[in-house]
C-alpha cells in the first residue's frame, strides 16, 4: 500500500482518501443531484405508470425537476469566493451559476413545448424522451464547472451520448436515423480529437488539472512549442464540431432536420452553450494570461486569430448556405451555424484592460439566442404538424390560419435578424461594439455583412406567411403549451431590446473574470 501510494504521488496523482466528497460538499452539488434522483424516479414511474397517464405526467415531472434545480443554482448565485470540489477538479462559481441557469432554462422550455406536441405515433416511448433530456443537461452542467480535463470529458460524453440517443428516437423515420448515425460517427469522432489533443497538453505538464496545464504550458514552452499548437487545433476542430461552426458543420443540417423539433432546439442552445462554456475555461485559462512579450506571445496570437478565423468562417457560411435552403428546420441549423460565429466573437476578441465585458456579451447574445430560436422551432413544430413536413411553404397563408402565430413569428424572426428593438439587435450590438474596441475591424465587417445577408432568408418566412395565402387550409389548432412557449419567448425577446441594460448590468454585478473565471494552480 505505502508503495502503491509513493506511486500515485510519483505521478502527480492524489491519495483516493484526498478525492473523496465529504457530506458537505453535497450541499453545493443539489443542482446536480436533482437531476441525477428525478431521472432515477422517473425512469421507474414511466415503467409503473399506463402509458397514456406518462406521456404528459413525466413531461411535467420532468418540468419541475428542472425549476428546482434552477432554484438552487440561483442560491448559488454571488458566492464570495469559488467553491472547489475534488482538489479543484470541479468548481462552483458565477461563471457555472450563471450557464446552469442557461442550460436549465432552455432546457425547461425544450419540455413545455414537447408536452403539447410529442405524440406516440411519433416516438414510441414518450417518457424515455422527457427523463433523457435530464442527464443530457446534467452533462452540460458538469461541463460548465469543469475545471478538469476528466470532468471535462465525463460531463461532454454525458451529454453527447444521452443526444445521440435522443436524436434517433423517432425511430420509424429515415431522416432521424439516418441524422442519428451522422451525429454518431461524426460525434465519435470529434470526442477522440479533443481527447487526444488534451493527452498532449497531459503530456506536456503532467497534469489534467487546467491550472496546472498553463503552468506547464509555461514552464515548457520552449521544449514542446510544435505539441502545444498540435493539441490547441485538435481541441479547436473538436469543439468546433460541438458548436456546430464552420467547417465543422456538416453534420448539423441533417441532424436538426430528422431529429424531433424540440430536441433540435436543445441541440441549438443547450449543446452548443455546454460546448462554448468549455472553451471559455480552456482558452482563458490555458492562453490568456501567457506572456505576451516572451516566446509564448506568438502562440496567444495565433490562438486568438484562429478562433477569429473560425468565427468569420462561421458567420459566411451559415449565413450564405441559408440562401438556398427549403427547409425551416435545415435553414434554422444554418442559422444556428452562423450564430455560432458571433457566439465565439467575444472569445476571439482578446480580454484586455479596454475590453473586458467578453464574457458579459457573449452570455447576453446565449439568452437571447436560447429564447427567439426556441420560440421559433415551437412554432415550426406547430406548422410541421400541421402540413407535415418542415417547407418554408407550409408557413404559406399562417397569418389566415392563426394570426397570433404568425406575429409571434414575425417578432422571432426580427429578433433573429437583429432587427430594433428586440434582443437579438442589442446582442449583436453589444458584441459589434466589443469587437470594434479591441481593433478587430475586420471581424466587425464580417458580421456587419453577414448580418445584413441573413436579412433575406428571414424574411422568406414572413414573405410565406403573409403574402402568400392558403385559403384551403383550415384555422390552425394551437396547442396551449406551445402557444404559451412561442409568446413567452416572443415576450421576453422583446423586452430584452426595451430593456437591454437590465440584463446586461445584472451579469456584470454578479460575474468576476477573476473570480469566477480565471483560476491558478
Amino acid at each position: 500500500m505505502l508503495l502503491c501510494k509513493l506511486s500515485l504521488r510519483r505521478w502527480g496523482v492524489k491519495p483516493v482518501e484526498q478525492l473523496r466528497l465529504h457530506a458537505s460538499d453535497l450541499n453545493h452539488l443539489w443542482p446536480e443531484l436533482i437531476l441525477v434522483i428525478a431521472a432515477i424516479v422517473l425512469s421507474v414511474l414511466d415503467l409503473a405508470l399506463p402509458s397514456k397517464r406518462s406521456r404528459t405526467f413525466v413531461g411535467w415531472l420532468t418540468l419541475v425537476s428542472l425549476i428546482v434545480s434552477g432554484v438552487f443554482v440561483c442560491l448559488q448565485l454571488n458566492l464570495e469566493a469559488p467553491v472547489e470540489l475534488l482538489l479543484g477538479s470541479y468548481r462552483v462559481d458565477d461563471f457555472a451559476s450563471l450557464l446552469k441557469l442557461v442550460f436549465l432554462l432552455g432546457t425547461a422550455f425544450v419540455v413545455l413545448m414537447s408536452i403539447g406536441s410529442v405524440k406516440k405515433t411519433d416516438i414510441p416511448n414518450v417518457g424515455e424522451y422527457y427523463y433523457f433530456l435530464l442527464p443530457a443537461t446534467l452533462g452540460a452542467m458538469v461541463m460548465a464547472s469543469s475545471a478538469d480535463m476528466i470532468t471535462l470529458y465525463v460531463g461532454l460524453e454525458l451529454l453527447s451520448i444521452t443526444s445521440y440517443i435522443m436524436v434517433a428516437m423517432r425511430k420509424n423515420s429515415f431522416r432521424s436515423n439516418e441524422g442519428a448515425f451522422k451525429y454518431l460517427v461524426m460525434g465519435g469522432i470529434s470526442s477522440a480529437m479533443i481527447l487526444y489533443g488534451m493527452s498532449f497538453l497531459y503530456g506536456i505538464s503532467g497534469s489534467t488539472n487546467l491550472a496546472a496545464v498553463k503552468t506547464g504550458i509555461l514552464t515548457n514552452f520552449t521544449s514542446f512549442e510544435a505539441l502545444i499548437y498540435v493539441a490547441f487545433f485538435f481541441l479547436i476542430a473538436g469543439f468546433g464540431f460541438k458548436i456546430a461552426a464552420a467547417p465543422f458543420h456538416t453534420w448539423a443540417p441533417d441532424v436538426y432536420q430528422g431529429a424531433p423539433t424540440p430536441i433540435t432546439a436543445f441541440l441549438a442552445v443547450v449543446s452548443k452553450g455546454a460546448a462554448f462554456a468549455i472553451l471559455f475555461r480552456i482558452v482563458y485559462n490555458l492562453f490568456l494570461l501567457l506572456p505576451q512579450d516572451g516566446p509564448t506571445g506568438a502562440l496567444v496570437s495565433d490562438v486568438f486569430l484562429t478562433l477569429g478565423v473560425v468565427a468569420a468562417i462561421a458567420m459566411i457560411v451559415g449565413n450564405v448556405v441559408a440562401l438556398r435552403q427549403t427547409s425551416a428546420k435545415r435553414l434554422l441549423a444554418y442559422s444556428g451555424i452562423a450564430n455560432a460565429g458571433y457566439l465565439l466573437v467575444p472569445l476571439a476578441t482578446q480580454f484586455s484592460t479596454a475590453h473586458y465585458s467578453n464574457f458579459s456579451e457573449f452570455i447576453y447574445y446565449l439568452i437571447a439566442y436560447l429564447f427567439m430560436n426556441i420560440g421559433a422551432l415551437a412554432i415550426v413544430t406547430l406548422v410541421e404538424k400541421s402540413s407535415g413536413s418542415d417547407e418554408i411553404s407550409g408557413f404559406a397563408g399562417l397569418y389566415y390560419r392563426a394570426p397570433y402565430t404568425a406575429v409571434a413569428m414575425t417578432l422571432l424572426i426580427l429578433s433573429l435578424a437583429g432587427i430594433p428593438i428586440t434582443g437579438g439587435f442589442f446582442g449583436k450590438l453589444f458584441i459589434l461594439l466589443g469587437t470594434m474596441e479591441t481593433h478587430n475591424y475586420w471581424l466587425a465587417a464580417i458580421m456587419l455583412a453577414t448580418s445584413v445577408v441573413s436579412f433575406y432568408y428571414y424574411f422568406g418566412i414572413v414573405r410565406q406567411m403573409y403574402m402568400r395565402s392558403d385559403y384551403e387550409s383550415a384555422p390552425m389548432q394551437v396547442p396551449g403549451t406551445i402557444g404559451f412557449t412561442a409568446w413567452l419567448c416572443v415576450i421576453v425577446s422583446v423586452a430584452l431590446g426595451i430593456f437591454p441594460n437590465v440584463l446586461l448590468q445584472y451579469i456584470e454585478s454578479v460575474f468576476t473574470i477573476t473570480k469566477d473565471l480565471l483560476f491558478v494552480s
